[in-house]
């Protein structure tokens, strides 16, 4: 074989495999570029909400800022927290919601000030239910558990 056509295959063959990557790089692009632009997926569980609440004549009242539970939900006054409590007697660090077993827990952390369930001071892990009032200083919290099968689309209709 004429070493011209060997050059002329082998520029054949590199020209190819440059094309070939070219266009398996367009494709990644084209991919990577459509995963950004689709919307996100809401479909994620969601397993209750923390509503703060404001005791009026006896009754506890939403002030509308709610929080939304995850399977571990910290409490303090620290911005690392799930959810921030701003008040003076709150610690950085002061409590967690967990979910293990099937059941919610409610653990304070060493807090100073102590964290209260339902007026009673927490001073082991505690399991919670449907409507407990969680005390961090003056925040008062009210936890709203959801059925095991609602998403997050569901909770807005």
């Amino acid at each position: 074989m004429p070493l011209d056509v060997v050059l002329f295959i082998l520029r054949l063959v590199s020209s190819l495999l440059l094309l070939g990557l070219l266009v398996s790089l367009f494709v990644i692009m084209w991919w990577d570029f459509r995963s950004i632009a689709l919307p996100p997926v809401t479909g994620r569980r969601v397993y209750g909400q923390l509503v703060r609440v404001e005791n009026v004549d006896g009754q506890h009242m939403k002030t509308g800022i709610q929080h939304e539970l995850l399977p571990l939900t910290s409490l303090g006054r620290s911005p690392t927290n799930s959810v921030v409590v701003e008040d003076t007697f709150a610690s950085g660090d002061h409590a967690l919601i967990a979910m293990r077993g099937g059941r919610w827990w409610l653990e304070d952390r060493g807090s100073r000030n102590g964290t209260l369930l339902n007026d009673i001071p927490v001073h082991g892990p505690m399991i919670l239910t449907h409507g407990d009032i969680i005390g961090i200083g003056a925040v008062k919290l009210r936890l709203e558990l959801l059925d095991d099968y609602t998403t997050k689309e569901q909770r807005i209709l």
